[in-house]
Formats: structure tokens, sequence, C-alpha cells
């Protein structure tokens, strides 16, 4: 089912270059668009996201992936969309999704009981600690080139489209240490984004993801080095910063991080460079 990521609505467009009297020209303008994403685990509310719609399945795979509530996409019996969630004139509003797990989840569920917003991304973990303690798969060494590490963010922008139309959506690619880009998704949360690309490598036997890595149009946050760290990613690049507590966790866990990352130039914050 396709869905739309943008939507077109009118705006002002204000040119002040200091005059009395500024340019104001009222048209339609191209935004992302984000809606809330209900998650239901045999039965039970788990969580609520605000999310760009488009590769649901795949954005829980992601999410409950990173949670530790699945490991494989067989853990997952049946996922559909809720048939009673519907909007104004009684159609479905594909914003409710039922989750089955293939095996009882009692006591392995983690409390979520709040909405996340685009711009959070797993809210219950937040030391070191837990990231390694519940790291699935030895991540494995690597050393790219920094021309590799250079040419990713051109690589992630080729499948920005939704990016190009509004300039307000982030995306997350998989890339092999060759450069072949494997899933590009976008998302008005990055961690949504990068779950979407988790997801659908879960779904496919991708995962764990050696010698890959996980490239970003956001900063480097904790949450998703978390994610690429769960997911077995060599290395992480970013085109923004990293927090303090993304390079500590990077550290400690092996990942490859960089960020800043521009064509000429990127900060490298843990592994190493051939």
């Amino acid at each position: 089912m396709a869905r739309r990521l943008t939507r077109n609505l009118r705006v002002t467009k204000v040119r002040y270059l200091g005059q009395d009297h500024p340019e104001a020209d009222t048209r339609a303008d191209t935004l992302a668009v984000e809606e809330p994403l209900q998650i239901r685990v045999d039965g039970e509310d788990f969580s609520t996201t605000m999310r760009t719609p488009g590769h649901d399945f795949e954005l829980v795979h992601g999410l409950l992936h990173a949670e530790g509530v699945i490991t494989t996409r067989e853990d997952l019996s049946t996922l559909r969309y809720c048939a009673g969630a519907t909007g104004p004139g009684g159609s479905n509003t594909y914003n409710t999704v039922d989750v089955a797990l293939s095996r009882p989840a009692a006591g392995r569920l983690p409390v979520r009981a709040l909405t996340t917003t685009s711009a959070c991304g797993v809210c219950g973990t937040t030391s070191i600690d837990d990231v390694t303690r519940t790291a699935r798969y030895p991540l494995a060494p690597v050393a790219p080139t920094p021309d590799f590490v250079v040419s990713l963010p051109e690589k992630l922008k080729e499948g920005q489209r939704a990016f190009r139309r509004t300039g307000g959506i982030h995306a997350a690619a998989a890339v092999t240490a060759h450069g072949e880009v494997v899933a590009v998704r976008e998302d008005v949360g990055r961690h949504n984004a990068a779950d979407k690309v988790i997801g659908w490598m879960l779904m496919e036997d991708l995962v764990p993801a050696t010698g890959m890595y996980l490239a970003m149009s956001s900063r480097a946050s904790f949450e998703l080095v978390q994610k690429a760290v769960l997911a077995g990613f060599s290395g992480l690049v970013a085109v923004s910063a990293a927090t303090s507590l993304a390079v500590e966790t990077a550290r400690e866990a092996g990942l490859f991080l960089a960020g800043f990352t521009r064509p000429d130039r990127f900060n490298l914050y843990s592994g190493v460079l051939s």
C-alpha cells in the first residue's frame, strides 16, 4: 500500500531585506507528512510514535528489534493494520498496527507508557552498559578509507526524494563496504528512518549487518549508535555532530563513528582509518 510522504498546503513566503514593506507571496508548498502510529503487541498498547507514513511494517520490525522484543522476523507471527482505526467517513487511517508474537512476551516487553515524538528515539535505555550488555552480535572491526567515508552523504542524498521536495525530512541508508546502497528510508524522525532501514534488513534476513555502514542525514545521537550496535553494523556515518554519549558508546562497543561528514572532511570519533 502506497502512503504519501508529502502533502501540499498553502503557505505565505515572506522575503524581508530591510524594507518597510516586506514581500509576501502565498502559494502551495510541499511539506513532510507527520502522523501518529500506534503499535499494539499481543493486544496490549506498546507505543505511539510520530512518523512519516510508509514502510510502517519495517518501522515496527526495527523498533521492536531495538527494544529487544524481537531478534529475528520469525519472532513475529502476524503483523497487520487494525481495521478498527478509522477516520472521517469510516476509512481506515492505517495508523494502528497490531503485532502478534510467535512466543509469549510476558515479562520482557519494555514499558513504553508515553507517546514518542518524532525527535525522540529509544527513551527507556539511557546507559552505555545497557547497550553493551544487550548487544547481540560481535562487531566486525573495520578501517574504511577516507574516500569511502566522505562518499556516503552523497550516496544517501541520491535516495532523499522527499527531502528534495520538502527540505524537512531525515534519511537513513544501509551501505556495504564496497559502497553499494542496499536500502534508503526517509522519515520526519531520524530514529524512525533508521528503524525502517533496520526493519527492512531484518525482514530480508540481512541482520546482523556485518561489514555494513549506517549513513544518517542527522546528528549521531546515542539512540542511533545503539540501533547500529544492536543490528550489528560495523560503522555509523552522520552528516552532523555526534553527542558525547554516542561517542562513548561507539568506543565501548567498537563501532566506527564519523560525523560532520562533508566531501572534503569529517570528524572521526571512534575507530581507525585505513
